[in-house]
């Protein structure tokens, strides 16, 4: 994954709320809407993903107790360990690269 500069437009297009059509939306089928005058369609592989992210294996006990210590103020970031992880990500994609 690349980082590059920060794009305050992007930022704002991804940040800002989009005001659905609610006449639009078609609650029964789940699979097509349009908000501000632009249609969406949901593929079947979509729909299906969604579904099997709830079986994912997310332990919802350790996001919990993490959702709670970062509301209390008491969560630390081990950058270490996010060190190693990065480097290790970088060495695995650069010897995709190299084959």
């Amino acid at each position: 994954m690349k980082i590059g500069p920060l794009n305050e437009a992007a930022l704002a297009a991804a940040t800002s709320p989009v005001k659905a059509d609610r006449a639009a939306v078609r609650p029964e089928d789940g699979a097509s809407t349009t908000a501000a005058g632009v249609p969406v369609t949901v593929s079947a592989a979509a729909r299906s993903l969604e579904v099997s992210a709830a079986g994912s294996g997310i332990d919802e006990a350790k996001v919990a107790a993490v959702r709670a210590a970062i509301a209390d103020g008491t969560f630390t970031v081990n950058a270490g360990a996010i060190a190693d992880k990065m480097l290790s990500n970088a060495q695995e994609i650069l010897s995709r690269l190299r084959n």
